[in-house]
């Protein structure tokens, strides 16, 4: 039975992840321009990152008004209760921009510091994914009702299929295409679908095989991480240390730790 407060946590990141996947599905200009980059002139931020970042935070602080938050578009607050919102309101802005369907709003809930209860939404596909922490994983859409997550059995480390994703500086995406060149001799095919959050909610519902990523940061990460390893998936980051911004993978066991070897090799994680 899990704990009350992470269903309540929980409840609450379902809600402003409806309503901002909504905001974003149904409320896209015909125009949408770039706001504002980030790492690089091709990382960009647009309105509706923004908006969207507000009405979470919102809507969080109006019934928790003591909780912290971490927010990819600035939000930024120590909080008293404990709790804190790691909040990526438009994970996949690219796609998003170019009017592609694969972006969603992640919300994840750490309190001190361990995440508990995670939300992706997927517009889009009509999908959401969630997990509490010790709950499983879970997911709507097309079909009827619930359905438990669980990740694939693990195949040969060849007929393998893993996502990645590339970053958006130069001189780092060039050490990555170097890196994926090496591996996509050793798998079944590599895909980039461009957004973390969602690939890793597609380990958990057994749509790939693996993932791993160079530069991802907590709100990438949060609720996606929790929710495929509460559908079996083993996740981290180099040997023996937990998915970082130097590198984070995701795996069905026994894809999980060739993968991590084989990108430890290659120095997936540095330039």
């Amino acid at each position: 039975m899990t704990d009350p407060l992470h269903q309540e946590l929980l409840a609450l990141a379902q809600e402003a992840a409806h309503k901002a996947g909504a905001l974003l599905r149904d409320g896209r200009p015909a125009d949408l321009a770039v706001a504002a980059t980030k790492s690089s002139p091709i990382d960009v931020v647009t309105e509706m990152d923004i908006a969207a970042e507000k009405l979470i935070t919102d809507l969080i602080s109006e019934q928790r008004p003591d909780d912290g938050f971490l927010g990819e578009e600035g939000a930024s607050v120590t909080g008293t209760s404990g709790v804190r919102w790691v909040i990526d309101p438009l994970d996949g802005t690219v796609n998003y921009l170019y009017g592609l369907p694969t972006w969603s709003v992640s919300i994840a809930a750490e309190l001190h510091g361990e995440t508990v209860a995670g939300v992706v939404a997927v517009p889009m596909r009509g999908e959401t994914f969630h997990a509490v922490l010790g709950g499983g994983a879970w997911a709507t859409g097309a079909w009827e009702g619930e359905r438990r997550l669980a990740c694939r059995p693990a195949p040969p480390l060849e007929q393998a299929l893993v996502s990645t994703g590339f970053n958006y500086v130069t001189e780092v995406r060039v050490h990555q295409a170097a890196v994926a060149q090496k591996l996509i001799p050793l798998l079944r095919d590599i895909r980039r679908g461009g957004s973390a959050a969602v690939d890793l909610c597609d380990v958990a519902a057994g749509r790939l095989d693996g993932f791993y990523e160079r530069g991802l940061n907590p709100w990438d990460l949060g609720a996606g991480d929790l929710i495929a390893r509460e559908a079996g998936a083993l996740t981290g980051g180099r040997p023996g240390e937990r998915p970082a911004r130097d590198l984070a993978i995701a795996g069905t066991p026994g894809v999980f730790e060739p993968l991590q070897r084989l990108l430890e090799d290659f120095g997936a994680w540095h330039d």
